[in-house]
């Protein structure tokens, strides 16, 4: 299904949905890409299976998603993928990206541009949640001052052409991610920007279905209050007290 088409029927069935059944009517157009059994959920593809990558995407399987983890080892992730069951496979980048009709990218920043270049044509017009983050002592200070300059959200927009991108997952570490996932309410925020308000609403439902509450901070320029240095990264709070660190309102 084109991803045109996809998004004028994501479209539809927010509007008509609500509450605990949104996800369901979002991807229940979906089936062309789901195996029978795969029910209404989404298949997502994990760019980088690391500490971020393997922690989400473990959320996603126990919550019933078809997940696909991948690395330059694809080998690597037996382990995991026996431990999480049939919902769960290895492979390789391109696979990743073949399987995924959601992506979560969680790789080291300075990999971002290169993977962009070598992969844009694979990814055009899926939903890319962006969970990248650069320092300037792996990422080189070339892009770290870009990041600076732009904000985090334009850069990852520039490097992923065609992509639906939000950024999302980047201001936590994998540590507080295990643990307080699923807590009972007020659960955890987790702060996402994007431009694309129907790639926004579908990754608050993933977040929702990772075991936290979404918190929409605005489009990729806005992404800039939850990069590193800045008020919104780092806060493991609820998503009322996160609104208002950031004036965001209710």
């Amino acid at each position: 299904m084109p991803a045109e088409k996809l998004f004028h029927y994501t479209r539809r069935a927010v509007l008509v949905a609500g509450g605990a059944v949104a996800l369901a009517a979002l991807l229940r157009p979906l089936g062309a890409f789901a195996q029978p059994d795969d029910g209404a959920k989404l298949r997502i593809g994990v760019i980088g299976s690391g500490k971020i990558g393997g922690t989400v995407g473990r959320l996603w399987v126990k919550a019933g998603h078809p997940v696909l983890f991948s690395s330059r080892h694809p080998e690597e992730l037996a382990g995991l993928v026996k431990e999480l069951g049939p919902l769960a496979r290895a492979g390789t980048v391109e696979q990743a990206i073949k399987f995924g009709d959601a992506l979560l990218l969680a790789i080291p920043y300075g990999a971002v541009p290169k993977f962009g270049h070598d992969y844009a044509a694979a990814f055009k017009g899926k939903i890319i949640l962006d969970a990248a983050n650069a320092t300037p002592a792996r990422d080189g200070a070339e892009l770290s001052a870009e990041i600076e300059k732009n904000g985090i959200g334009v850069t990852s927009r520039k490097y992923l052409p065609g992509a639906l991108v939000v950024r999302a997952f980047n201001t936590l570490n994998y540590k507080i991610l295990e643990k307080e996932a699923n807590r009972p309410a007020p659960r955890l925020a987790i702060p996402i920007a994007g431009d694309d308000k129907d790639a926004v609403r579908l990754a608050a439902h993933l977040v929702a279905d990772a075991g936290f509450e979404a918190v929409v901070v605005g489009n990729l320029d806005a992404a800039r209050k939850i990069q590193r240095g800045n008020p919104g990264y780092g806060q493991a709070v609820t998503a009322a007290e996160l609104r208002q660190k950031l004036g965001l309102g209710h």
